[in-house]
This record gives C-alpha cells, sequence and structure tokens, in this order.
C-alpha cells in the first residue's frame, strides 16, 4: 500500500506494492496462482497496475498454467502462491518448467524472518526446497532489495536455456515501507540491471557452421529433427527455408508439430521410424537426445549416425557428443545455416532414392492409418472419435486452435491422428511425461493467444487431476473446449491378471479403476458451462460443432470401449 507519512510530508510505499510496481515495471502482464496469508494484498496491488491475475483453485494447475504461459509467449510465467504448503504444490509447475526449459518464476510469501525456527505458520526453507528445481532463487531480507531481486528472477529465467526461478517474499518485508522516491531510485536501477546484463547469445564459429553444410550436402540419407526449442525460438520460417531448400525429410518431436505442417511433402513423421532408423546425418534443432528421441542410440538409430546438434546449452552439447555443435539459438544458427547453402545451393529432389523412400513409407503408413480411421466403431474405440476431432479442427481453418492433449492411450493415439498445420499450438505431457497439466495449459493458452480457439483431449484419469479448474474457465469466460475420453480408468479400467485378484482387499476397485459412467460433463454444468455425453459419430460431431461455433467454456464427455485401450502405450516394458 501507499500512505502519507505527515512528519516528513512522504508517500511511503510498502513491500506488497513494491513488488507489484516491480512486476509491471520489468514487464509482466499476466500472473497466476493462489492467494492467501501473506499475499493476497500483493496480488490486489499488482492487479491494480494492470497485471493479469488468474486465480485457481490449486497451486499445481496454476504452476503449470505459469510454465505453458513461458513457452507459448516467450516471457516468464509467473505463479504467486502462499508459504510453506502453497509453495511445495507449485513445485510442479516449476520442476515442469526446468525439465521443459520454459522460463518460469514461482513468487512464495514466506515466515517472518523473526520467527524462524520457532514453528510459525506455515514455516518452511523455501529456498532450500525449490533447489533441484530452479536456476537462481532469492529470498528477499528487506523491503529495499524487491525491485533488484524482481528483476534478477526474470532476467535468470529467460537467459541461456530458460528455466525456472524462484523468489521468496517474506511476511515482514511485505509490511516494510520505504517512500516513493527511495522506490522510484531502485526501481530505475533494477531496470539498468536488465538492460546491462542482457545475455550475449553464443554464435557458432564459421568453420562449423561450413562443416555442417558440408554433411548435409554428402549425405545419402538427411533428416532434420526439431523440437520445442525451435519453437520457443520462433525458428519455424528458417526451417521451412532449410527444407524446402535443401528437400531434406524433416521429423518434429511432439511439441514440435506445427513447425512445418503436418501435411508437407518432406513431413516424415508417419515414417518414423524408417527414418530414424536409416538415416546417416541428423540436423538435431532444439530437441535433446533424450528417451523422446531414443538417446541417439541404436538400435532406433543407425550405429553410423552423425548428429548436428543445435541447442542454446554448451552443457547439452558436450552430453551429447555430436559430430558437430552449434551453441546458440535456433533462429539464428539456421539463418547462418541457409546463407551458407544459399552461397553454394544443393538439394535433394522428389526423385532422390532418401527422400522417395521417405514419402513411399509416409504414404503406405498414412493409408493405413487411414484405413483404420474409416471405420466406425461403437462403442467408440480412441480411432473413431480422434478422426471425427481431427475433421472437425480441421474444418477451423486458420487461425488453428491450440491442442492440449495428454493421457496414456488418448494422447499416444491423437498424436499420430490429429494433425498441426501452425506453430506452437500442440500441447501435452511433455518432455517429462507429466499428467496433470491439462486444464493449466488450457487457461495459459486462452490467456496468452485471446484470437485463438482452445481443444483440451483428455484422458479421464488425466482430466481427474485438475478438473475442478473447469470453474476457473467459466470464471473467466475462456475459450475452451474439453474434450474427455471416458473410459472408465487408466488405461481403462480393470486390467489385472486373475492371479492380481487376490488378498484382503480383492474386492477393492483395482489401482487402475474409476467409475464407470462418469458423469463428467455435469462437473462443468455446476458452474454455469455447457456439458455434453456422447457416445456415437453423430452425437460427437454435433457437440463439436456447437461448442467450438459458442467458443465458451464447455465439457464434452466421450464414452470409450473400456477394453479400447493398453497400458502405458508405447512405454508398457517399462511398467
Amino acid at each position: 500500500m501507499a500512505e502519507s507519512d505527515p512528519t516528513h510530508n512522504k508517500t511511503l510505499i510498502d513491500g506488497n506494492a513494491l513488488a507489484a510496481m516491480s512486476l509491471a515495471r520489468f514487464g509482466v502482464d499476466h500472473m497466476f496462482g493462489v492467494v492467501g496469508i501473506p499475499v493476497t494484498s500483493f496480488a490486489n496491488r499488482a492487479v491494480a497496475l494492470g497485471v493479469r491475475f488468474i486465480a485457481f483453485h490449486n497451486e499445481q494447475a496454476a504452476g503449470y498454467a505459469a510454465s505453458a504461459f513461458g513457452y507459448l509467449t516467450g516471457c516468464p510465467g509467473v505463479l504467486l502462491t502462499v508459504s510453506g504448503p502453497g509453495c511445495v504444490h507449485g513445485l510442479a509447475g516449476l520442476s515442469n518448467a526446468m525439465i521443459n526449459a520454459w522460463p518460469m518464476v514461482l513468487i512464495s510469501g514466506s515466515c517472518d524472518q523473526n520467527d524462524v525456527g520457532r514453528g510459525d505458520f506455515q514455516e518452511l526453507d523455501q529456498i532450500e526446497a525449490v533447489k533441484p528445481f530452479s536456476k537462481f532463487s532469492v529470498k528477499v531480507k528487506h523491503v529495499s532489495e524487491i525491485p533488484d531481486s524482481v528483476a534478477r528472477v526474470l532476467h535468470w529465467a529467460s537467459s541461456g536455456r530458460p528455466g525456472g526461478c524462484y523468489l521468496d517474499l517474506p511476511s515482514d518485508v511485505l509490511h516494510q515501507t520505504i517512500s516513493d522516491s527511495e522506490a522510484e531510485a531502485l526501481l530505475a536501477a533494477a531496470e539498468s540491471f536488465i538492460k546491462r546484463e542482457e545475455t550475449p547469445i553464443p554464435n557458432p564459429p564459421v568453420s562449423d557452421i561450413e562443416q555442417t553444410v558440408s554433411l548435409l550436402r554428402n549425405a545419402k540419407r538427411p533428416l532434420v529433427v526439431f523440437g520445442k526449442g525451435a519453437a520457443f525460438s520462433r525458428a519455424e520460417g528458417e526451417l521451412k527455408k532449410l527444407v524446402e531448400t535443401t528437400g531434406i525429410p524433416f521429423l518434429p518431436t511432439p511439441m514440435g508439430k506445427g513447425l512445418l505442417p503436418d501435411t508437407h511433402e518432406l513431413a516424415a513423421t508417419a515414417a518414423r521410424s524408417l527414418a530414424i532408423g536409416k538415416c546417416d546425418v541428423a540436423l538435431v534443432v532444439g530437441a535433446r537426445l533424450n528417451w523422446l528421441l531414443h538417446f541417439g542410440e541404436p538400435p532406433k538409430w543407425s550405429k553410423d549416425v552423425k548428429f548436428i546438434l543445435v541447442d542454446i546449452s554448451k552443457d547439452e552439447i558436450e552430453l551429447r557428443k555430436p559430430s558437430v555443435g552449434l551453441v546458440g539459438d535456433a533462429k539464428r544458427v539456421l539463418e547462418r545455416i541457409n546463407k551458407a547453402i544459399k552461397d553454394d545451393p544443393f538439394c535433394f529432389g522428389k526423385s532422390h532414392p532418401w527422400v522417395e523412400d521417405v514419402a513411399k513409407k509416409v504414404k503406405d503408413n498414412v493409408a493405413r492409418m487411414e484405413g483404420q480411421l474409416a471405420k466406425v466403431v461403437v462403442p467408440f474405440n480412441f480411432y473413431t472419435p480422434l478422426r471425427i476431432i481431427r475433421d472437425a479442427i480441421l474444418e477451423l481453418g486458420s487461425p488453428a486452435p491450440i491442442l492440449v492433449s495428454e493421457g496414456a492411450n488418448t494422447m499416444d493415439v491423437g498424436r499420430a491422428v490429429l494433425v498441426q498445420t501452425e506453430p506452437r499450438t500442440r500441447l501435452d505431457a511433455g518432455t517429462w511425461g507429466t499428467m496433470g497439466v491439462g486444464l493449466g495449459y488450457c487457461i495459459a493458452a486462452a490467456v496468452a493467444s485471446p484470437g485463438r480457439l482452445v481443444i483440451a483431449v483428455e484422458g479421464d484419469s488425466a482430466f481427474g487431476f485438475s478438473a475442478i479448474e473447469v470453474e476457473t474457465l467459466v470464471r473467466y469466460q475462456l475459450p475452451v473446449v474439453v474434450i474427455v475420453f471416458n473410459n472408465g480408468g487408466v488405461y481403462g479400467g480393470d486390467r489385472r491378471s486373475s492371479e492380481e485378484i487376490d488378498g484382503p482387499y480383492k474386492d477393492d476397485p483395482a489401482p487402475t479403476s474409476l467409475i464407470p459412467g462418469a458423469a463428467y460433463h455435469t462437473v462443468i454444468e455446476a458452474f454455469g458451462g455447457k456439458g455434453y455425453l456422447v457416445g456415437t459419430p453423430e452425437e460427437l460431431k454435433s457437440a463439436l460443432s456447437e461448442s467450438f461455433s459458442a467458443r465458451k467454456p464447455a465439457v464434452i464427455n466421450v464414452t470409450i470401449d473400456p477394453y479400447a485401450g493398453s497400458e502405458s502405450g508405447r512405454l508398457q516394458h517399462k511398467n
């Protein structure tokens, strides 16, 4: 708050107001979270200064929203929580941001510094708690430190490889005061820090660019692979130029889908196994050689494949030991590669054996998939409703909706069926395979991209993690349609073998079971949203058409055959 000091005739600014002023001054325009002691006044002050606060029911969902907001906008998503358990719940979003390399800042209130160690309300050493999940963390010890601390966490969240940062605001600091003139001086100094500390982006040496172009030019079976790091750097224009100039087939990782349309003639997604297994040179842009890409190792990859890695992190490149490592921003590195190619062009034409092999495999696999999708199966399997959803989304044209996808079979099958045609329009479980991100991601997408419809395709178990946030959708009237694939459980209900049904609790529901036929559509109706229960193609088409046109909060409860899915999708071997 701001108040007058009659003794010195100065306006006093308290820590709540100064923290809010810092956020607004340094470019934060949205904040997600759950308020309470000691941060409610801080949130209110931020709103008064033009920071939109999206209030959630649970810090976990709010944290997932903040992490996705950072990815979609390129600016740090900010999560505000109360102390102790609020901070702990917020770690879900902070860790998700850290693993996915998305910029995010967790801000938590904490107990009065004078009462540390005495068992104060919600006391926790939060700096220690956030260590595994943050690039940088700071505890403000006096109100005068607030502007500089806010500037630093925002800076570090976005510098180098993006990730999570943490800011601790003790209760006593939020109530300390300084004069408005001192506050302005501190804000100006912190703003100067941000400009002064802008991290220079590395530029690979010319020799490495030349080696990259030489490897691609002389390859027999080259492949371009790109991921959400390329999406984050807005590299789609340079990727398009590279692929269409050279004729090299490309393979996106799941959240890289849409940087180039899935329907592009050089898209190798439908021939993924062939493309990975046979390529001899792979240019990997903004994607890590982790489990999603089989660690870049045999048997999925050829033992002789040469990797060219483009990554903002030098440590990542040193870890993977590629043939060529290009440390830098994906867009800027691709600009330099394209310029080098332009000076001495080459192109693998449509009749090149490798391009032909990939195209033929894509055609065969797409035809096989389309044959499967053409069958109308009722009670629904996963393919029939996903094909109807795909067609309804494609009919919307541009701007394409943002698709949120999670759940074991729902996400795995959906990745193959649903089509992405525009950049940054797919959000899923990501690098960490995080379930429960759905509603948080939906809310982030809706506020980050107000011109787009947001569509979530969720398994019923995944939806349950944050289902109460449908009230948040209705409260803010966000254009989000949530489609729940309801098959009665994780993977589809009771999957136990006869030997596993034993012991004193054998009559309990299986660990994978949920209530069959749960009326998820009525949950949103309780808050004034629109719910649909569908079980036939006609019912689903009608619900999609109506909800897409209305662009208002809705839940479509799709009844799926409980035996249609399989355990753990393609990772069953790990269970």
